[in-house]
């Protein structure tokens, strides 16, 4: 059974890929003021707010006809953000050579929890680099993943930013 987040998820896709939008994360949580949250970008990975209020707008036109979350919730839509969460496999791609921490569902080496420097991907495996030794995580078993934030990744985002 398809949980809130992916129910919308379903619903919501197809209109996003259409604006030219690629869905990075879709989560729904909270108890007092329930959020629904949808992290999007284009596929150079820009995402104005413009981009943000045009995409909130249809997201809630699509969600008020559909409904898939009963009660009141609010609705944020945002990029990534510097420090980005790691959803798809090519984002492991994409963003190799920055600092990452990782998080597993099973342990590897008896170790969930990673953080070391991204090296892309080998088959269904994300090569990254902890403490000088590379190490090879299965993606099926990830659970969290995000860049963390250093000079290196900040100087990346202020010369993308320039470049748009």
């Amino acid at each position: 059974m398809m949980d809130a987040a992916e129910k919308v998820r379903a619903i919501i896709e197809p209109t996003a890929e259409a604006m030219g939008f690629e869905l990075v994360r879709v989560s729904f949580g909270g108890d007092q003021r329930p959020k629904l949250q949808v992290m999007a970008e284009r596929p150079d990975g820009t995402m104005s707010v413009d981009d943000c209020a045009d995409l909130s707008h249809e997201i809630s036109a699509l969600l008020d006809v559909e409904d898939p979350i009963s009660g009141e919730y609010v609705l944020e839509v945002s990029s990534p953000g510097v420090d980005r969460p790691l959803t798809r496999r090519k984002d492991f791609e994409r963003w190799a050579g920055f600092e990452a921490k990782i998080e597993l569902g099973e342990a590897v080496d008896g170790q969930r929890r990673f953080r070391g420097r991204l090296l892309g991907l080998e088959a269904d495996k994300i090569k990254v680099r902890v403490d000088g030794k590379d190490c090879l995580l299965p993606v099926d078993q990830v659970q969290k993943a995000k860049l963390v934030l250093t000079d290196d990744l900040l100087e990346a985002a202020r010369q993308q930013a320039s470049f748009d």
